[in-house]
């Protein structure tokens, strides 16, 4: 019991002298991150331009800290987000995208995603990377991938692979002693699942309107 009052102690220590250090332009990517996120809830096309703008400083803060290998992940959220605003977007005499269930094509896709994306993900970390955990890194990625893909979308299902993703990077990050980020993605699993159940009540009243 002592030991684990002393670790939790050693965290918010860590996490508070984390929180201090941080640069001004980390916390205005946050901020995007969140928002993005609190808008894909809301099913909100604004999401990508926050989206966008988070990444974008992403991008940035890896390769000032040299995390060539996190760059590559961030260029598919940038490129998947790009890939969405257009998707999303209603254009003339076209019928707005809707918040759907995956079909049979979708869910083939998906999961050739995560089963070609972890051993391709792996095997760069392993042979061009000093990663010191390339399996968890790699599967953390390629889950989120499989996310981002059904969030262009429009499916529901994205929430469930997103939240796949994000159970696994909280431990991850808390090993790599990412207190921060951690906290983030601890937030972005909370709001994920209430994306979820705003988007099945979406999917239910479009339906029920049809």
């Amino acid at each position: 019991m002592a030991e684990a009052g002393a670790w939790v102690a050693d965290w918010l220590t860590g996490f508070g002298n984390e929180l201090l250090n941080t640069p001004l332009l980390h916390w205005i990517g946050v901020i995007c991150g969140v928002v993005q996120v609190l808008l894909a809830k809301a099913n909100k096309v604004l999401l990508y331009p926050f989206g966008i703008a988070s990444i974008l400083i992403t991008l940035y803060v890896l390769y000032d800290a040299g995390l060539y290998a996190e760059i590559l992940l961030n260029l598919y959220y940038l490129t998947m987000s790009i890939y969405g605003w257009v998707h999303w977007v209603t254009r003339r005499d076209e019928i707005p995208v809707k918040a759907s269930y995956s079909g049979k094509r979708e869910w083939i896709a998906t999961i050739g995603i995560v089963a070609l994306g972890f051993p391709l993900l792996y095997y760069t970390l392993i042979h061009f990377t000093d990663s010191t955990v390339p399996a968890w890194d790699a599967w953390v990625s390629a889950t989120a991938w499989a996310g981002m893909w059904l969030l262009a979308k429009r499916k529901i299902e994205n929430w469930i692979w997103l939240n796949v993703s994000n159970a696994i990077a909280i431990p991850l990050l808390v090993y790599k002693n990412l207190h921060l980020y951690a906290a983030l993605t601890l937030f972005l699993f909370i709001v994920a699942i209430f994306g979820y159940v705003e988007w099945k009540r979406i999917i239910r009243r479009e339906q029920v309107n049809s």
